[in-house]
């Protein structure tokens, strides 16, 4: 019924001759990148186009790039909260504090791919399953795909790890990491390319799109694909704002959000991943190396004590994990997708 609602109130409002439109309602966006990156062409630009044209001219989106309102990102759901931005896009990862219960889409080996994870978190927060997004309307929840190791130095096995200063998204990479004898470094990923340039890391964990959104590859010739756990991402609105908005206009925002732009989102990051893999071999000056099946095994079974160990420190982890089990069981066999227990690691 709401999706009904919402396909109307676009019918009428394109139906209007703009001269007949009252005076716009203007929202401000802030991303803390570039409006090329994929995570905006990804996450944000295909809801603000489509808002903005269904909406006739009646919304119109003033953008802040490149950190304008706040080049931290880890504020970045503070900027929303506090109304410097009505809409901002954020990594909860570097955020654990203020969504607890994120770990669990953040756990090693669990989901195979970006469309499987995002597509649950999506769903997970449709039902007001995870805790603190009271403040915030969720335009769309999305997850990369799993990260993996883009290295200064050589790494071609697990044990290379050892010793090793890496950058991570969130705490259960950095679990996975302790357990592989590493040092994990939670960094937001505007920083990695300095960061290893000077030294302070000797590597770091990212999906490839951002390899060349935020230039990770000019310092990073070694790349050691051990797929882990992919990272969270938010486009979130103010929800106060969000709710004073005239019926009409909240209707045309859900419609484009939730499982709309997370479709768009699954297709756009996959592309760039995509094609950033293809730069990275047929680039003879770096070395890239996939786990062999000892090490594949060993992590796996490193991934399922850091999934034991999350699951096993409350009930509500528990209750947690089991939803999202139930949930992914539920979309394979939606997708008619193989292998339902999700056994076979994608490498």
């Amino acid at each position: 019924m709401q999706k009904l609602l919402a396909f109307l109130a676009i019918i009428s409002l394109s139906l209007l001759p703009s001269s007949l439109i009252a005076e716009p309602i203007k929202l401000k966006v802030a991303f803390y990148s570039s409006d090329q990156s994929m995570s905006f062409l990804g996450a944000v630009k295909p809801f603000t186009d489509a808002v903005g044209s269904a909406a006739n001219g009646a919304i119109q989106f003033e953008f802040f790039f490149s950190g304008a309102l706040g080049k931290d990102v880890t504020m970045q759901p503070q900027i929303v909260r506090d109304g410097a931005a009505d809409i901002a896009f954020a990594v909860p990862g570097v955020s654990p504090d203020l969504f607890p219960d994120n770990a669990v889409l953040e756990l090693p080996g669990l989901f195979r791919d970006s469309r499987e994870a995002t597509l649950v978190y999506t769903r997970l927060i449709a039902q007001n399953m995870l805790r603190g997004y009271d403040d915030f309307y969720v335009i769309a929840a999305c997850v990369t795909e799993p990260e993996t190791i883009h290295s200064h130095v050589p790494i071609k096995s697990l044990a290379d790890l050892s010793g090793k200063r890496i950058r991570i998204n969130n705490p259960r990479e950095g679990a996975v990491l302790e357990k592989l004898g590493a040092i994990p470094v939670l960094m937001p990923i505007t920083k990695i390319t300095e960061a290893i340039s000077s030294g302070k890391l000797d590597a770091a964990m990212v999906n490839p799109t951002p390899l060349s959104d935020y230039g990770i590859k000019r310092v990073t010739p070694y790349h050691y694909f051990l797929r882990t756990s992919g990272a969270p991402l938010l486009t979130l609105m103010n929800r106060k704002r969000f709710e004073a908005l005239p019926n009409q206009t909240q209707d045309i925002i859900r419609a484009y959000s939730e499982e709309w732009p997370a479709e768009r989102f699954i297709a756009t990051y996959d592309a760039g991943d995509e094609a950033v893999m293809r730069q990275l071999k047929s680039d003879p000056k770096r070395t890239l190396v996939f786990p062999s099946v000892a090490d594949r095994e060993k992590a796996q079974h490193i991934f399922d004590l850091v999934i034991d160990d999350w699951a096993s420190s409350s009930e509500r982890n528990r209750e947690l994990l089991r939803t999202v089990k139930a949930e992914l069981v539920k979309l394979r066999q939606e997708q008619g997708r193989s292998d339902p227990d999700g056994s076979r690691a994608r490498q």
